[in-house]
């Protein structure tokens, strides 16, 4: 899962952007719940499958605001 993360986040903001798209959130949602299993934390697991419902609707707006203003995705910030 390590290296899902790494990989996610070393690609272009480009990249990312396309991967904000409405459908393709989804992989933004894996990221989140991989996230939070190497960090070993539960609220940040459960919020990132309840994601898996809020990026069809409104998360994905989100995302892509955030990665296009700061570079990440809109999450606690580390």
């Amino acid at each position: 899962m390590a290296g899902y993360i790494k990989w996610m986040d070393g690609h272009s903001r480009l990249i990312k952007i396309i991967l904000c798209i409405w459908i393709l959130d989804i992989t933004w949602a894996v990221y989140r719940i991989g996230h939070a299993v190497i960090h070993k934390n539960v609220l940040e697991l459960v919020l990132g499958i309840l994601w898996i419902i809020a990026a069809g609707t409104v998360g994905w707006v989100l995302d892509l605001i955030w990665i296009i203003l700061f570079n990440r995705i809109f999450w606690f910030h580390d």
